[in-house]
């Protein structure tokens, strides 16, 4: 599960891309601030996965498979948005958000990400044994590794992007990389989650 959770964290998204943003124009604290958000988004995930979500999807198939198309086409278009656009660690105007601000912006990011929706309601049950014990209670402790990797993961990414900034910016061939592989996993990640589409959420 653990490395699960770090492939799927280290694949360039909406939550990156936003920490990243702020903490390069508004500095590390403001992106701290913002993942704080982005920790209970994962919170909120975590807890209606639990609770029962995953099973409306098992007896509508329509809203999963609909949930996977809207994910693959919104990475689709962040992929797009990384190749045309500029990189997420290039310096650029922001307005300075006050912590309010930024902390429901963290959250709104998370809840509105597909790669969260579709790793706590398709991917982390996978990693469920019925006969291993309280599969409410594995699947509280599985999240909770998931958010843990993702937390120190973003934290570091964080405290790191001015200085990523500053060396890509140095650099610019090493820029327009950064920006193509960002790019290229986004869009791997879509066509995977595009070819699993019709596939109908498991009992």
């Amino acid at each position: 599960m653990a490395a699960v959770a770090l492939g799927m964290v280290l694949t360039p998204g909406p939550n990156m891309m936003y920490l990243v943003s702020r903490s390069v124009s508004q500095g590390a604290r403001a992106g701290l601030v913002s993942l704080s958000g982005t920790f209970v988004g994962f919170l909120v995930y975590m807890t209606m996965a639990n609770l029962g979500l995953s099973a409306v999807f098992v007896y509508v198939p329509a809203l999963y498979i609909g949930l996977k198309v809207v994910g693959a086409a919104y990475l689709f278009y962040l992929a797009y948005k990384a190749l045309r656009g500029a990189s997420v660690f290039e310096a650029r105007e922001l307005p300075r958000d006050p912590n309010g601000k930024l902390f429901r912006m963290g959250l709104v990011t998370n809840l509105l990400n597909p790669k969260a929706a579709i790793m706590y309601l398709a991917l982390i049950p996978q990693f469920v044994d019925p006969h291993a014990g309280h599969v409410i209670v594995q699947g509280f402790a599985l999240g909770g590794v998931q958010i843990a990797v993702s937390m120190t993961v973003n934290a570091t990414i964080v405290l790191l992007a001015g200085t990523i900034a500053g060396f890509l910016a140095a650099r610019p061939t090493w820029l327009k990389l950064q920006r193509w592989l960002t790019g290229t996993l986004l869009g791997a990640v879509g066509l995977r989650l595009a070819i699993d589409a019709p596939n109908a959420a498991r009992a």
